[in-house]
């Protein structure tokens, strides 16, 4: 019988020292698919409710997501416990990873969000027209001047990934701490064949992006009838298929075993993962997190993981 624990723990994450509520949120949906009023509900929430980090981006919603956090940060004494990520190489004022965009798009994230210090600053995608020491080099130089904590990759292919691990030693600069991935049920073979590896050479925390599979987890897309309410949950479609049906029978499943919402259960299956600190979830609303928060102390069984693992078999 799977159960939840008094409370979710926080949890390590890699060698950076530090240690997060095991979920975090997505803010791309802030000044998108969420109005500044419901963005202040969502966070208001995730931080009564032990949440602490958040993750953006400096081109989510071309800078809008930044500055509604940063709005809602100034209204509040949060900071001290808050873990505040965000990612650049992909705003149109800064693009790619050369050291003056770097340096650029770190200022001008500062300044909407309102801060001094990022905590988490992620290299967004790989910069192929920029040598990786250079980027390295920006950064370390950024996080000897208190202006950025560890470094993260999203959107990395493993080869990337390595590259920029090796070059980090040469050059004696602390590099990526933390790797961005896209995970779930439904997308297993990149990062467990290629990118975990890596991680658990490298002793990198991993954050999951999508982990709920663009919603189709929560059980929100059963037919193609079922229509998104907003483009930003369009990509669920693409599983409403065969395959994704028999995933979605045994989360069911599952999820009349523990009592549970389907995904709750599909966020506890990512946190029975090694190295796996916590799914980024995406939500437009301060009820879908409700909907979710519990999944952060829910347990499964090794036989409920197990057979979770078979259907979703990549």
């Amino acid at each position: 019988m799977a159960n939840s624990a008094s409370g979710p723990v926080s949890r390590r994450v890699g060698s950076t020292g530090m240690a997060v509520y095991p979920i975090a949120l997505d803010a791309s949906v802030f000044g998108w698919a969420t109005d500044a009023k419901a963005t202040a509900d969502v966070l208001d929430l995730f931080y009564a409710a032990g949440g602490d980090l958040i993750s953006t981006a400096a081109h989510y919603a071309g800078g809008r997501s930044e500055i509604m956090i940063g709005t809602w940060l100034a209204r509040h004494d949060h900071r001290d416990r808050l873990v505040i990520a965000t990612k650049v190489g992909r705003h149109p004022d800064a693009p790619g990873l050369s050291a003056r965009s770097v340096r650029r798009g770190v200022a001008a994230s500062l300044e909407r969000l309102q801060l001094e210090r990022i905590d988490v600053l992620g290299l967004d995608g790989e910069d192929p027209s920029t040598p990786i020491e250079e980027t390295l080099t920006a950064v370390a130089e950024l996080q000897a001047e208190g202006r950025v904590g560890h470094l993260s990759a999203s959107g990395f292919t493993s080869a990337g990934l390595r590259e920029a691990i090796k070059v980090a030693r040469r050059l004696e600069v602390p590099g990526v701490m933390l790797l961005l991935a896209e995970y779930n049920l439904l997308e297993r073979r990149l990062y467990e064949e290629e990118l975990a590896p890596l991680a658990v050479n490298a002793d990198l925390g991993v954050l999951v992006r999508m982990p709920l599979a663009s919603g189709y987890l929560r059980g929100d897309f059963r037919s193609r009838h079922d229509k998104p309410a907003s483009p930003m949950f369009q990509g669920a479609l693409q599983y409403v298929n065969r395959r994704g049906a028999a995933v979605l029978a045994v989360l069911d499943e599952v999820a009349a075993e523990v009592g549970q919402h389907v995904g709750r259960v599909a966020l506890a299956w990512l946190l029975s993962k090694p190295l796996v600190v916590a799914p980024i979830v995406r939500v437009p609303t301060a009820r879908a997190l409700a909907d979710l928060l519990p999944g952060a102390a829910l347990v499964l069984t090794p036989a409920q993981i197990a057979r979770l693992d078979r259907v979703s078999e990549p």
